[in-house]
Parts: structure tokens; C-alpha cells; sequence
């Protein structure tokens, strides 16, 4: 294995170790740990982001080592945004996994290739490790290209990271431009969906990072490689969730990760797929007209709830 790794680790020492487990067995030259800090009022919190930094740092192979440990909590936001930054400052090129992203072995070796391969080409922008519509497309090559940037394991340049602003400044003026509707003509529901996303982000209604990469992957061009099978599996399903929920998500459960077949078959030309572009916004993101119904209804759901509990 050639490329750097950064882990991203935080509270989690049971998914930490498992994934740290995965990293070790492709014993990368470099690896980078960058972990938040503890909640204030999060009772045993600061003794469990202790063991994930004591599991995380147990590199007993060749390998340079360096950490960025927050003595207090950043945020989803900041804490992951800033960690990538660190590593990027440092490296031209690598991989990214989070405490929860566990990959398959030949992950690495996809990745490593295809950052060499592309290293220079800027109309990729990243390249991907999970693909949450394996089991709907057929692909006779090891991956295609697509507009959506998928982080559940990845790995980018120091390039296209540099497009990246947690603020999404940009975003109001390209939206006035018409940037939506011309990269998804005739798609009206993609444009409300992801307007109305990077609008929340703008005014700090999301405590995220990863809509913005989305953002600068849009604004600035660059597609993402996406492999013909998942190689990555989400652990982060259960009560310690961020931003995911108690039971995995249908898409996830239709792909299971599994290895690819080596050497790698390449695709003759670099073009994003729109059909399979629409599959991911269809299962992955619920942009259609039912999950388009289901996000009018919840501030109404949000109203009704308290008038349902007061009557029982």
C-alpha cells in the first residue's frame, strides 16, 4: 500500500476498533488520526474518546504517525471538515475513513491505483468506496462515474479538497445563476431537494460537513469514481449515531459490501451516468416524489405530535 490514511475518530471504541483493525491489515506508510473532543454534560464521554484515541494509535507496523486529539468538541461540522484540512496541508493525495466506515481489502488497493491514475486529471474530482446501488446497475468495468460524491470511504487530492468551503459561500450566487437546473435539466425535484439543503446550511441549520463537499463537487466540477460493487459497510446505526438512525437504510442493506475483483478494469471514457445518478438520488437520498410528500409533512408531524400526547 502506498497512500496516507486519515482516520476520523471520535467516541466510538467498539466501530473504532474494528475499522482500526481493516487499517492495519493494509498497514499504510502513513497514517493521520484526527479526533474530537468531548460534550460538555455527556456523562463517561471523556473516558470513551480517551480509548478510541489509545485504540486508534496502536500502529505496530512501519508507519508515521500523527494525530490531531481536540481537547473540546468541534461538531460534526467542524470537527470532520477540519480534520480532512489538516491532512490535505500535509499530503497531496490519500484516503478518508470514518470511525464507522468499515472497508473491504481491496479498498485500499482501489484506491491507491485510482488516485495515481487520475492524479492529474481534474475532471475527478474524488474517488468513492461505497456504491449503494450495486445491486440495481450492471457495469461491465470496476467503476463508473457519477456527479455525486458519496463519503461512506473515500479518498481524494489536495486539489479538489481546496475547493472546499464549510461555509458554502459561493452558493447563493450560483444558485442565482441557474446551476442546479443546468446540471440536472428537467429535474425539478433534484433542484428543490438539494436548494433547499444547501439553504439550511447557509443559515447553520445543519450541523454537517458533507453537503458541502456535494456543493464544491457541483460548483467547481469534478465527478466521482464510483466502484461496480460496495466496498464499505456503515457500523454507525444504533443509539450513538450522529446522523444516522437505529436501523440501517434499505439501500444498504440491497449492497452489502464485497470485494473487487483485481487488476481493475477501467472505463473508456470519463462521463457521469444520469440514469445511474437518478438511481442514487432515488434510494440513497429519497429525492422523489414520496420522499418529496413525506419532507412537506414534518413540520406538520412536528406540531401534531404534542396536541396527540396531551389527549392520551
Amino acid at each position: 500500500m502506498r497512500s496516507p490514511v486519515l482516520f476520523l475518530v471520535f467516541n466510538r471504541p467498539q466501530t473504532t476498533a474494528k475499522v482500526f483493525e481493516r487499517i492495519r491489515s493494509a498497514k499504510p506508510p502513513k497514517l493521520y488520526i484526527a479526533a474530537d473532543g468531548p460534550r460538555e454534560g455527556h456523562k463517561g464521554e471523556l473516558e470513551s474518546c480517551q480509548q478510541v484515541r489509545d485504540i486508534a494509535t496502536q500502529v505496530d507496523w512501519p508507519c508515521e504517525l500523527k494525530t490531531l486529539f481536540q481537547d473540546r468538541n468541534l461538531g460534526c461540522k467542524l470537527g470532520v471538515s477540519s480534520g480532512i484540512s489538516w491532512f490535505f496541508e500535509q499530503e497531496p493525495e490519500g484516503i478518508i475513513l470514518e470511525d464507522d466506515v468499515l472497508p473491504v481489502p481491496s479498498f485500499f488497493s482501489y484506491c491507491d491505483e485510482l488516485l495515481e491514475k487520475y492524479r492529474f486529471d481534474e475532471r475527478v474530482g474524488m474517488i468513492s468506496g461505497s456504491n449503494l446501488i450495486s445491486s440495481r446497475v450492471d457495469c461491465e468495468e470496476s467503476y463508473f462515474f457519477s456527479k455525486i460524491p458519496l463519503i461512506w470511504g473515500w479518498a481524494a487530492w489536495r486539489r479538489s479538497w481546496q475547493q472546499y468551503d464549510v461555509s458554502i459561500a459561493q452558493w447563493p450566487e450560483w444558485d442565482r445563476s441557474g446551476g442546479l437546473e443546468k446540471l440536472f435539466p428537467s429535474k425539478p425535484l433534484v433542484s428543490s431537494y438539494w436548494r433547499n439543503a444547501f439553504n439550511r446550511v447557509l443559515q447553520g441549520k445543519l450541523n454537517t460537513w458533507d453537503y458541502q463537499l456535494m456543493f464544491a463537487r457541483w460548483c467547481y466540477g469534478g465527478l466521482t469514481i464510483i466502484p461496480k460493487s460496495n466496498l464499505t459497510d456503515n457500523l454507525g446505526y444504533g443509539s450513538n449515531a450522529t446522523h444516522t438512525s437505529q436501523n440501517k437504510p434499505a439501500c444498504l442493506l440491497d449492497s452489502p459490501a464485497m470485494e473487487l475483483p483485481l487488476p481493475l478494469i477501467h472505463p473508456a471514457e470519463i462521463q457521469a451516468n444520469d440514469t445511474r445518478d437518478l438511481l442514487i438520488f432515488k434510494h440513497v437520498h429519497e429525492v422523489n416524489l414520496i420522499g418529496f410528500i413525506r419532507r412537506q409533512l414534518r413540520p406538520l408531524k412536528k406540531l401534531i405530535a404534542p396536541l396527540a400526547g396531551s389527549r392520551s
